[in-house]
């Protein structure tokens, strides 16, 4: 028997090792790894530098609790401001910074209604999950936390049908990532900053996944002309140690004072000792630049690859954050398992996407090898009669 509970769909395989943008599993297998632990590893596996901060950190103290000043949480969060007015609040996880910012916007407002949007993932956490547009999420767990609604993503009429005196906030992703790599349109985004200007509403964006590098800024939010009242962030902020933040504009701060939150293990030591290096290493001209690159080789190359695939329906995405929709979920199953044989890991989004997240640090030759599995892949299970006369993909 497992000790575990069986709340993951696990595959049959241990990863063990890693080296940069390569997995080793338990069997010496190695695969080029395009999940990147879920958006997480940002700089790559094994990275010298990190390693190093991590020891040398670990060498003084792993810990110390939120009663005492620690010079990392200030140096980490002048780091995460990048120059704007901006506070912030360490967790460990994306679902605690997303508590963080639910909370923060029910004590600044006074009010309670948040809407959020169809699709939406902010967490498993209740507050997190309240605020998630996807029923599948929410089976089994009612009642949820009151007064969230949800309201078509990209659309600014039932938004302006639902905003109210009465709301506290609207939260959103730019893009959507477990919902199916749905970029938020940037007429949209604007128009949605606006209606929260003209109703007093707080503008939450969740920048779990898109957040430290990863769509090419090193905030989505910088590609749409806004500045969020309050934003998130977790998953690449330390390149696999467990840490989150909320950040608020410093007009927020006093609505969390002593007592108001707080967090035992948030902002400890280690977490920030890499974190700070993280963000120091990703927002740099140079290094976006780079993401940008390979950003465009991922999409073009997708888009030339599969622009005659009958299993492709569209590629869509921002920077080094890409989905394939395909045919049917079979197909989607399929496939990633095929990847995986041919090693290369990749993940699903919604029910039909094929999602790609490599790491940030992905050479131009890692990318093209990617590219080419891919194809072979794709061009192989076209090429198979049988797959769709068994009824496995549509025609």
């Amino acid at each position: 028997m497992s000790y575990l509970f069986p709340n993951y769909q696990r595959k049959e395989l241990e990863l063990i090792e890693g080296s940069h943008c390569t997995l080793t599993d338990h069997t010496g297998k190695q695969y080029l790894d395009f999940t990147s632990g879920i958006g997480v590893m940002n700089l790559g596996y094994n990275d010298p530098e990190l390693n190093q901060v991590l020891l040398d950190q670990a060498s003084l103290l792993w810990h110390t609790p939120n009663l005492y000043e620690n010079g990392l949480q200030e140096k980490t969060a002048e780091k995460l401001a990048n120059n704007k007015e901006y506070v912030s609040f360490f967790c460990n996880s994306g679902a605690e910074a997303n508590e963080a910012a639910i909370k923060l916007a029910r004590k600044a407002t006074g009010k309670s209604k948040i809407i959020t949007f169809t699709n939406s993932f902010h967490g498993r956490t209740y507050g997190a999950m309240s605020a998630t547009g996807q029923e599948s999420i929410h089976v089994g767990f009612e009642p949820l936390v009151p007064e969230f609604v949800y309201v078509p993503f990209n659309e600014i009429d039932p938004l302006k049908a639902a905003i109210d005196q009465q709301t506290a906030a609207v939260m959103l992703e730019l893009v959507q990532g477990e919902g199916g790599i749905l970029p938020a349109e940037e007429s949209w985004v604007q128009a949605v900053q606006a209606l929260c200007d003209a109703f007093n509403v707080l503008l939450i964006v969740d920048e779990i996944q898109t957040g430290i590098g990863r769509t090419g800024t090193l905030y989505a939010y910088e590609q749409y002309q806004i500045e969020p009242d309050i934003f998130t962030l977790a998953k690449g902020l330390g390149n696999g140690i467990p840490v989150g933040a909320m950040l608020g504009k410093a007009s927020l701060a006093e609505f969390f004072g002593p007592g108001t939150h707080g967090s035992t293990f948030g902002g400890n030591k280690l977490a920030m000792s890499v974190a700070c290096k993280v963000v120091e290493r990703i927002n740099k001209p140079a290094f976006l630049h780079e993401v940008q690159a390979r950003a465009q080789q991922l999409f073009s190359g997708l888009l030339k690859m599969t622009e005659k695939n009958q299993l492709v329906k569209t590629v869509r995405g921002k920077g080094l954050m890409i989905g394939i929709e395909l045919a049917d979920q079979q197909t989607l199953i399929y496939v990633l398992d095929q990847l995986e044989a041919n090693g290369l890991l990749a993940l699903k989004a919604g029910q039909t996407v094929l999602r790609l997240l490599p790491p940030l640090t992905i050479t131009e030759k890692e990318m093209s090898h990617g590219l080419n599995i891919i194809e072979k892949v794709l061009n192989e299970l076209v090429s198979q009669d049988s797959f769709f006369e068994k009824g496995e993909g549509v025609k």
